[in-house]
């Protein structure tokens, strides 16, 4: 096993099932904060085909846009297979200004954790009290979250700060978010191709902001974003 695979298979040494999460898009000028919900369980550890097919999933980050497309239809086929599930969530434009990033952010995860949970008949999401300790835990499952711990946040967690480049459940769910919001923001350029959307994905490029200046914001442009760029013009 790698480093990802081996402290996964750690993490279920003492719990039945993990949850990895991570988000893209959250520095984005554009789009939603969209996250992304692995589930792995013991079963997954016992598949020499598991271990060999998800070999080469690494933080989204590290990998090229080939590199992640290509990991994500392994990721799909694993899933397929039945050897583990995943879940992609987003929070809007309208609800990042509503609640701003961290809170939209957390929607997000919120949503796509739900999701994932609801597909699996025994698994109960642990309840995060207020006045208990950190995991109020009785199905023993692992929530895990790449950074910090969220507050507010109603389920139990643990914060593992650059997560994706540790754990294979957060690594695969950063790969699910990342392919599918930049497949979504590709959509988006097809009906405001002078933004060059499929190029950015959203971020504040260079590239970006001179469309932003020349064209002005759109109504998937995160408004609070872009007050020093729209400012300036």
């Amino acid at each position: 096993m790698n480093l990802l695979q081996s402290h996964d298979n750690n993490q279920l040494a003492e719990f039945e099932w993990l949850i990895g999460v991570d988000e893209a898009g959250r520095g984005c000028l554009a789009g939603p904060v969209t996250a992304g919900a692995c589930l792995l369980g013991r079963t997954f550890f016992m598949s020499t085909e598991a271990i060999q097919l998800s070999a080469a999933i690494n933080d989204s980050k590290q990998l090229s846009a080939q590199e992640r497309t290509t990991q994500f239809d392994v990721i799909k086929s694993l899933r397929d297979q039945g050897l583990l599930d995943f879940e992609v969530a987003s929070g809007s434009v309208e609800e990042i200004e509503a609640l701003n990033i961290l809170g939209a952010t957390r929607l997000a995860m919120q949503r796509a954790i739900e999701r994932l949970a609801a597909r699996a008949s025994s698994l109960e999401l642990p309840s995060d009290a207020a006045d208990g300790p950190l995991f109020q835990n009785t199905n023993r499952l692992c929530i895990l979250v790449d950074g910090r711990p969220l507050k507010p946040f109603p389920y139990a967690h643990t914060g593992l700060v650059k997560g994706d480049g540790k754990s294979l459940a957060i690594a695969i769910a950063s790969i699910a978010a990342k392919v599918l919001r930049d497949r979504e923001m590709t959509e988006f350029a097809k009906v405001h191709p002078e933004y060059f959307f499929e190029r950015h994905k959203g971020y504040g490029t260079a590239l970006h902001r001179t469309a932003l200046r020349k064209h002005g914001a759109l109504t998937i442009h995160r408004k609070l974003f872009l007050q020093k760029i729209l400012n300036n013009c």
